[in-house]
């Protein structure tokens, strides 16, 4: 059926289509009452905040929280703890049922880009709010994204849409605030430097416990070995393949143990690393990123969003960026333009300085990197995000 298909996939003239369709229904329940907060979530990493919104919001009028298909587990999670959950693609049937119980909304938090929003009609009471699901940008996304002016005129007209409807956007700090601003060519005056909910486990000594706990149960063979976790990037169409040497660089300690974590869509390519890398590897596909930077010594990265977490963590000893594709990748798909001035060590280009790098184990100062990019998450967001707008509740 035609509206099953995802937004993003179809046409000029069917997304135009569907968004008058979003509009007509929103313009017929412009008149609902905006008293309660509603959540969209695609990523199930937030879930202590959408609980403290839970706990926050009045029993009369309870959360919603709207999610996407893949995040079902998350879902069940929420749903075990009372909490109305309903999944939702862009379809007719999200017009026809979803958009109503949108309207109600006296705070509509997002998680995410939602295309949707560009053809809601935005009463003047309702305020929609980003909360990301990253705490920095290493690559340019947005207006500085070098395929948005690619994209058609329609395309960029509704991009922009988007982009407008939001009234705020939590951040962690003033220079992801920035970059928001720079990106989504919105006013600074928008960001709310309240600090990521999601950051808050990171101060949380239960979580950290519980965390290394469930890391030991799961994978006991790490326990007692310095564990180096390699997290590269997700790159969007683009089939990984890790450069000759890397399984070498990688188990150049001899005595740790290397865990190999990418997106689930380039798991054939984890496959074959890990074959590669023998005895060393240890494969936690059951395990979170969030729980291996728990017990990580060493993060091998590029151009992830996973460094703003691990930064955090107080077990963060080394953070190394090694960039193999760097003078592609800075061009297309790009990024910060200044990012060489605070990246928190030197940029790792070959698999025999990253194995030199390993072998050294030196520490990375990530005082500066913290100061820049995480000065609000100090393990209070949650609370902070929830008084703000609990107080817009009726």
């Amino acid at each position: 059926m035609l509206w099953t298909a995802k937004i993003s996939d179809i046409g000029d003239s069917v997304k135009d289509i569907y968004l008058w369709l979003i509009r007509l229904m929103s313009r017929l329940n412009a008149g609902r009452q905006q008293r309660q907060f509603v959540y969209l979530m695609s990523f199930g990493d937030n879930l202590a905040f959408i609980r403290a919104l839970a706990q926050a919001s009045p029993v009369d009028r309870p959360l919603v929280v709207f999610y996407r298909p893949q995040q079902e587990r998350a879902a069940q999670r929420l749903a075990r703890s009372g909490i109305d959950v309903r999944p939702f693609h862009d379809n007719l049937q999200f017009v026809l049922k979803g958009i109503p119980q949108i309207m109600r909304a006296r705070v509509l938090f997002c998680d995410n880009y939602y295309a949707f929003l560009g053809g809601l009609v935005h009463p003047k009471r309702m305020r929609i709010v980003q909360v990301w699901h990253a705490a920095g940008a290493i690559k340019r996304f947005g207006w500085d994204d070098p395929t948005t002016a690619q994209r058609s005129a329609s395309d960029q007209r509704r991009f922009q849409a988007v982009y407008d409807h939001f009234d705020e956007f939590v951040v962690g700090s003033p220079a992801m605030g920035r970059v928001f601003a720079r990106s989504y060519r919105v006013p600074e005056t928008r960001m709310q430097v309240l600090g990521y909910p999601r950051s808050d486990r990171y101060a949380d000594p239960k979580w950290q416990q519980l965390s290394r706990e469930a890391v030991a149960e799961a994978a006991p063979e790490l326990v007692g070995h310095r564990v180096i976790l390699y997290a590269p990037t997700y790159r969007e169409g683009v089939t990984f393949t890790p450069p000759a040497g890397l399984a070498a660089a990688l188990t150049a300690d001899p005595t740790a143990k290397v865990v190999v974590k990418v997106h689930p869509a380039l798991k054939d390519s984890a496959q074959h690393l890990q074959a590669q890398l023998g005895q060393q590897v240890v494969v936690t596909e059951h395990i979170s990123t969030m729980d291996l930077l728990n017990v990580a010594e060493t993060v091998v990265t590029d151009y992830s969003s996973v460094a703003f977490d691990y930064s955090l963590v107080p077990n963060a000893h080394s953070l190394l960026f090694f960039l193999f594709d760097w003078d592609d990748y800075r061009r297309d798909p790009g990024v910060q333009p200044d990012l060489e001035e605070w990246l928190p060590g030197p940029i790792i280009k070959t698999t025999e300085q990253l194995a030199a790098a390993i072998r050294a184990d030196a520490p990375t100062d990530l005082t500066q990197f913290n100061q820049r990019w995480n000065s609000a998450n100090d393990g209070a967001a949650t609370q902070r995000v929830v008084d703000r707008y609990a107080a817009l509740l009726d």
